[in-house]
């Protein structure tokens, strides 16, 4: 039905697709031929298909259970990272998708993207650009599709995550794809400093096929839009993508790795918009077919 996919990032919020498309896909019988996605969408996109959600929430709680603080500002005094999350999270997808990583090239193929800095800019100067611009289109313009990193320079890069050809490279890959200082370390591709794809744009259908059909597209924020909609996309128009948000706000913090506990209200949210999706797809079909 849906040939191709978009995940959105969102950090911890992308629980919700967790849970969403483990309602969706055994239902419908989803195999898309091409999924799109950002940070920790990417994340989550391979794990479904190399990994369960329950392990991996289990594994998390394992994991987080000691951790008590987003940021210890005594490893200042030891020249130690304040923030745990690059290492947390750089291990946890070492783990999450270590055995099962030759299945990966049974899976659709996900297009990975990261976002290249300004040409005109410093690296520091242009991290300090990105992540402002990053945070009015998030708070103020509130916009599904941004465009002011876009106007200062930003220029994403999308990568096969089939074309790793080891775990470790995988883990990288979408570490540059989450790259969020102070969070995580400026991260580097061939040389050169990439941060999060979302500084480009966090709902990334920009990497999709210009081809005719049904895309699915799963975001983890609410935005003034009604839950489900429908666009059109193309010369002819005969690209239709279904847009979902979550019918309310995600109940955990993107990068909060405090509170493991709230990863199964996001996922269980996810199941329960899952289901609506299910009921609410035909009508949403009739739509896209008058449009």
């Amino acid at each position: 039905m849906f040939d191709q996919v978009v995940f959105a990032g969102g950090g911890n919020r992308c629980w919700w697709q967790a849970g969403f498309w483990d309602v969706v896909q055994p239902e419908l019988q989803l195999r898309p031929r091409v999924i799109t996605s950002i940070s920790a969408g990417a994340a989550t996109a391979c794990m479904l298909y190399m990994n369960h959600a329950e392990w991996v929430m289990d594994y998390y709680a394992r994991v987080l259970r000691d951790n008590s603080k987003n940021a210890y500002w005594g490893n200042l005094l030891r020249s130690e990272s304040v923030f745990p999350h690059y290492r947390i999270y750089r291990q946890a997808l070492l783990d999450i998708y270590g055995a099962e990583f030759p299945s990966l090239q049974d899976a659709p193929e996900i297009r990975i993207g990261l976002s290249h800095l300004p040409r005109w800019l410093g690296a520091r100067s242009a991290v300090a650009a990105g992540l402002i611009a990053y945070n009015i289109e998030k708070y103020v313009r509130k916009k599904l599709h941004p465009t002011l990193g876009q106007s200062l320079g930003f220029h994403p890069e999308f990568v096969k995550a089939q074309s790793c050809a080891t775990v470790e490279d995988l883990a990288e890959l979408i570490l540059q794809s989450s790259c969020t200082p102070p969070f995580t370390p400026v991260m580097r591709r061939h040389g050169r400093p990439v941060l999060d794809g979302g500084m480009v744009d966090n709902v990334p259908v920009g990497a999709l096929d210009a081809s005719p059909g049904l895309v699915l597209v799963m975001v983890t924020r609410v935005y003034p839009r009604p839950q489900m909609f429908v666009v059109e996309h193309g010369a002819n128009r005969d690209q239709r993508r279904i847009y979902v948000q979550p019918s309310r706000k995600v109940p955990i913090s993107a990068w909060d790795y405090t509170s493991p506990s709230l990863m199964r209200p996001a996922y269980d949210l996810g199941r329960a918009d899952g289901e609506q999706f299910l009921t609410r797809l035909p009508d949403l079909l009739g739509a896209a077919a008058h449009l």
